[in-house]
């Protein structure tokens, strides 16, 4: 007797739906899917239990006839590739033909659709797999899934799901961010019969983000936009102040699909440099769209991840065009006089379009982008010949050097009067971010400068760090930083970096060694010598508890003004805090 069998359709259906159907989420996911493919402007998501009992997703695409509806809960029947060069060029959300028919067989299932050209709707029944009802029915052009009892027949899946509200949660999400990549359609996402959330057309995509990340964050969106013909980068990125601890806020659509890109993530981080802390994740709504032979989606079952064609230009496509945004948002949180109000997330989108034409000059002005800066290979934009003597600077920024120094806090904060309110910055904080730009600075040109030391110093290490030190000493030479091996384990420090001529050594060397043993180390290696760079600025720094004198306080002012990022120390900590004198006053009640 063979031991090898063709496995039932109804069993095959049922391992598709394992792969495709993780949780309530993931049929909400797949419907709502097909609904955009079929053109709907209007979804409606109704949901019992979180799931368990009823998922329901009407639409008012295109609907079908009664044939399609039959081939529809077919396996592998599918109206989006016909040919094997369509399966390298897809540019609908849905394509293999898995998702209905995969539902049907773990679920109490039922189709209602009609197409413009049907006289009549048609509904179709199924039970586990099994059609149970065939028939006309009155319908308005559109598509209704019903699915109930999801995993009723596969009860060991059953018992995996979580709480309602657990349940519910990513159903919600889910929700939320097929609103986010589609603000021209309208979204409306019920639960027990209760409206939870309903999302109206957006004539302005930044109107549906604000509306699904929260309004709090209004002011602290940066639109971004870069197109080189081969990858087109837009959305919106958030100021790190607004960081959160999980990457629930970050959005990442490619050619209007949802996905999990490690690429871009890595991309985005890359953009943010040194903004943020470790640990932090940022807010941002990203829509990359390429060629569609030039991207696969078929590499995951539930078409989570893509793979690029051209994989390194999009991540510098990405990172590029973030962290040019970000630039520029550094230097707009100073607008901060009364006649001149920090402008909102709506009125930034429309600053940001005549950004794309314009860019800025050195004082933030808007000014015509030359083609220079085109030749760098950064943002590639079309320009108006015309509009360049009409346009004027929309505000006039406040820098840190316009401050009113007041003094120091506990000689840690400077304090300081603003246009608007009182602006503490943290003086290790800020001199560190100083400091840092300056030795990249200097690296990246390859003149920085050393001191010979008049005593050298001479410095033990274990085994295990004297092998990492010993392959470090080119580089850190190049750094400034002279060290020779000196016998067994012991080191001798010979010249240091001349900003840290007055700086003990020893506790930096110490440190990189420390940190290259933790990140990893290979000569040469980019971010291990960005790393070398970060703890020599740290410890070149001036202290919390030291005093400084006004003119000292000036001058580091007027240094912070020079850096391409003033708001975040290299570790991601902000380096300044801003109380508005609106906020001062609430708390002293002379406003309500």
């Amino acid at each position: 007797m063979s031991k090898i069998k063709i496995l039932p359709e109804v069993l095959s259906n049922k391992i598709a739906a394992g792969e495709v159907v993780e949780r309530p989420a993931s049929v909400v996911k797949e419907l709502v899917e097909n609904a955009l493919d079929a053109g709907s402007s209007r979804i409606i998501i109704e949901i019992e239990k979180g799931g368990r009992s009823l998922i329901r997703v009407s639409d008012n695409g295109s609907g079908m006839n009664r044939d399609d509806a039959l081939l529809a809960i077919e396996r592998y029947a599918t109206s989006k590739i016909f040919k094997d060069r369509d399966l390298f060029a897809i540019s609908t959300l849905g394509f293999r033909g898995e998702a209905l028919p995969s539902i049907a067989s773990v679920s109490r299932f039922t189709l209602v659709t009609k197409d413009e050209s049907s006289a009549v709707g048609t509904e179709i029944v199924v039970q586990g797999g099994t059609v149970k009802k065939v028939s006309d029915v009155g319908a308005p052009t559109g598509t209704m899934v019903t699915v109930g009892q999801l995993f009723f027949n596969t009860p060991a899946r059953r018992k995996f799901l979580k709480t309602v509200n657990t349940e519910m949660g990513h159903i919600a999400d889910a929700a939320a961010a097929f609103a986010l990549g589609r603000p021209r359609v309208q979204f409306r996402l019920v639960h027990n019969g209760k409206v939870l959330k309903s999302w109206p057309t957006a004539s302005d995509p930044v109107d549906r983000v604000v509306d699904v990340l929260g309004k709090s964050i209004e002011n602290d969106l940066h639109s971004l936009k870069f197109d080189d013909s081969a990858v087109a980068v837009t959305g919106w990125t958030a100021s790190p102040r607004v960081a959160r601890s999980t990457s629930r806020g970050t959005y990442i659509f490619v050619n209007g699909r949802l996905v999990r890109d490690r690429v871009i993530r890595h991309a985005l981080f890359e953009g943010y440099g040194k903004r943020l802390m470790k640990g932090q994740f940022p807010m941002a709504v990203l829509f990359i769209k390429v060629p569609y032979d030039q991207v696969d989606v078929n590499v995951h079952p539930a078409k989570h991840e893509v793979r690029f064609a051209q994989q390194k230009r999009v991540h510098d496509a990405v990172a590029g065009a973030v962290a040019e945004t970000l630039r520029y948002g550094d230097r707009s949180a100073w607008i901060t006089t009364p006649s001149t109000p920090r402008p909102t997330a709506v009125e930034q989108h429309r600053i940001s379009e005549q950004e794309a034409v314009f860019g800025r000059d050195e004082t933030g002005a808007l000014r015509l982008r030359s083609t220079a800066f085109e030749d760098r290979g950064a943002l590639r934009f079309r320009e108006k010949e015309d509009a360049a003597a009409e346009q004027a600077p929309l505000w006039k920024e406040k820098r840190f050097g316009d401050l009113r120094v007041i003094g120091q806090l506990h000689n840690t904060y400077l304090l300081c009067e603003s246009g608007d309110g009182l602006v503490l910055i943290d003086q290790h904080a800020a001199h560190e971010r100083i400091l840092y730009e300056q030795l990249k600075k200097s690296s990246a040109a390859s003149t920085m400068a050393a001191q010979k030391l008049v005593v050298p110093e001479t410095i033990d290490f274990g085994y295990r760090e004297a092998q990492i030190l010993e392959k470090l000493i080119p580089d850190l030479k190049e750094l400034g930083l002279e060290i020779e091996p000196f016998g067994g384990s012991t080191f001798v420090v010979k010249a240091v970096p001349a900003r840290l001529a007055n700086r003990e050594i020893s506790p930096l060397v110490v440190e990189i060694v420390e940190k290259m043993a933790q990140v990893g180390f290979a000569p040469g290696l980019d971010k291990a010598i960005d790393e070398c760079l970060i703890l020599m600025a740290c410890h070149g720094a001036v202290r919390a508890k030291q005093q400084l004198s006004d003119q000292q306080i000036k001058e580091l002012l007027n240094q912070l003004d020079e850096c391409d990022n003033p708001s975040n120390c290299p570790h991601g900590r902000p380096t300044w805090i801003r109380w508005s004198l609106r906020t001062l006053e609430k708390s002293f009640k002379r406003i309500v």
